[in-house]
C-alpha cells in the first residue's frame, strides 16, 4: 500500500522535499504564535494571518495564504501534520515537487476563498485542512479515472478515509466545511489540469 511510510528521516527529507518544508513551516508558525501570545489570543492570530470574516479583514488576500500555516491548537496541528506526513508523499513523488507544491498551495487558497465566501460573518478560520483536502481530491481523481495506478488496499484505505473525513466535516461543529469541500473540489480539478499541462 502506498501510504505505508517506511523511510528513515534522512530518506524522507530527501525524497519529499516540499512535504518536509510544509511540515516545518506549519510547526514553526505554530511555535511563533505560541511564544507571541498563543492561539487563544485573537490579536496574535490576526497578526500572523488568520482569516476573520469582518469588514476590516475580509478582503485581505494574503490571509487566504497565511492562514493555511496557522492552527487553532496543538491537537489541530498534530492531526493535520500527521495526515500530511502520511498521505502526501506518494503524491509528491508521482507528480514531482513543483506541480505538487502548486496543487497544495492552490487547493488551500481556493478552499479559503470558498470559506471566506460561505461562512457566517465573524467566523475565524485557520488550518491546513483545505490544502490537505486538495490532496485527497487528487487521489479521488486517480481512484476514479486511473484505478490501475493504485492497488486494492490503497483504494480501500482511501475510500474509508474520504468517507470518515466527510462524516467528520458534517458532524463536528468546529470544522470548516467550506474550506474542506472547496479544497477537495480544487484538488480534483487542479490535478486534472496539471496532468494536462504536463
Amino acid at each position: 500500500m502506498i501510504f505505508e511510510r517506511n523511510e528513515d528521516w534522512r530518506s524522507y527529507l530527501k525524497l519529499y522535499k516540499v512535504t518536509s518544508l510544509l511540515l516545518a513551516a506549519n510547526i514553526i508558525m505554530y511555535i511563533l504564535v505560541v511564544v507571541n501570545g498563543g492561539t487563544e489570543n485573537l490579536e496574535t492570530m490576526l497578526r500572523f494571518g488568520a482569516m476573520l470574516k469582518v469588514d476590516l479583514f475580509v478582503h485581505d488576500t494574503w490571509r487566504m495564504f497565511a492562514s493555511m500555516f496557522l492552527h487553532a491548537n496543538f491537537e489541530h496541528l498534530l492531526f493535520n501534520m500527521f495526515t500530511l506526513f502520511v498521505f502526501a508523499p506518494p503524491l509528491e513523488r508521482a507528480m514531482g515537487h513543483i506541480p505538487y507544491a502548486v496543487l497544495y498551495i492552490a487547493s488551500g487558497f481556493v478552499g479559503n476563498v470558498v470559506s471566506n465566501w460561505g461562512n457566517e460573518w465573524g467566523t475565524l478560520s485557520v488550518g491546513a485542512s483545505g490544502a490537505i483536502y486538495g490532496l485527497f481530491g487528487a487521489y479521488l481523481f486517480v481512484g476514479l479515472f486511473n484505478k490501475q495506478a493504485m492497488d486494492f488496499a490503497t483504494r480501500k484505505t482511501l475510500g474509508a478515509i474520504l468517507v470518515i473525513s466527510v462524516l467528520q466535516t458534517f458532524l463536528i461543529d468546529s470544522i470548516n466545511q467550506y474550506a474542506h469541500f472547496g479544497g477537495l473540489a480544487a484538488g480534483f480539478v487542479l490535478f486534472w489540469l496539471l496532468r494536462r499541462i504536463r
